[in-house]
């Protein structure tokens, strides 16, 4: 996802990567249910995709606002949700546009919650995407972000979803702290995903999550729930922070 990035390019392993992924219920819930201890009120999603998570904010009845950077993607977020009561709008989002503050005026500060997951390692100028989603956000705010982590793991599965970089914890706080956002919560998550990954992309060179693969990863997420509690939340596939906008 680029500054030049246009919302009509189309994204043949990234839809397939997330249609498999729609079909990992158990995965998604248990995605949700660890960042939504910080979400609340009004709250934005960047890179919604097609809905994998969109639809648990939804059905608790937040006020959401969908998004994507492709067409593509926002016309399957229509017809999924486009009558759902609690869902103020489906918008098109570039965090790298050029005149972003005045392009997307009507959304300044207007939200209490910014949520980005698997979105960030898409942008090669991070700290201007974080700085962007900062101006969305109202005083006192929260950012939910989620990143790949350890850069040790970046492999064929990275390149072909189009990934820059792969965070740690570290790195991923400093990211947010350059833009004078304040850390309240960060954590790894899924450490049992380590060994799939690495197998898959890295010894195996494969380009798309197999799908038998995922649908056994799925039926396992009681494992993987304890796999985190286990380790402590001290390394995983992913890594979760939550940073605050000053009042």
């Amino acid at each position: 996802m680029t500054a030049s990035s246009n919302f009509h390019d189309t994204d043949p392993s990234g839809l397939q990567t997330l249609e498999r992924f729609a079909r990992a219920g158990r995965f998604n819930r248990w995605l949700f249910e660890t960042i939504y201890p910080y979400c609340s009120g009004k709250v934005l999603e960047v890179g919604s995709g097609i809905g994998n998570l969109s639809r648990f904010f939804l059905e608790k009845k937040f006020l959401l606002t969908a998004s994507d950077l492709r067409d593509e993607y926002c016309n399957i977020l229509h017809e999924k949700f486009g009558r759902n009561p609690y869902l103020e709008a489906i918008q098109p989002i570039d965090l790298t546009l050029p005149g972003f503050e005045m392009h997307y005026h009507s959304m300044t500060g207007k939200f209490n919650t910014i949520v980005a997951l698997n979105v960030i390692e898409h942008i090669k100028d991070a700290g201007l995407a974080i700085n962007n989603c900062k101006k969305l956000l109202m005083p006192g705010g929260c950012m939910v972000i989620l990143v790949p982590a350890y850069p040790f793991l970046y492999n064929e599965l990275d390149k072909e979803l189009g990934h820059f970089i792969r965070y740690t914890s570290g790195t991923l706080q400093q990211l947010l702290q350059q833009e004078k956002l304040e850390i309240i919560h960060k954590e790894y998550f899924n450490a049992a995903g380590i060994p799939g990954w690495f197998l898959n992309g890295t010894l195996f060179r494969k380009r798309i999550v197999p799908r038998a693969q995922l649908q056994l990863f799925d039926k396992l997420v009681p494992v993987m729930k304890l796999a985190d509690t286990i380790t402590f939340h001290r390394i995983g596939l992913s890594v979760i922070a939550v940073a605050r906008k000053s009042r």
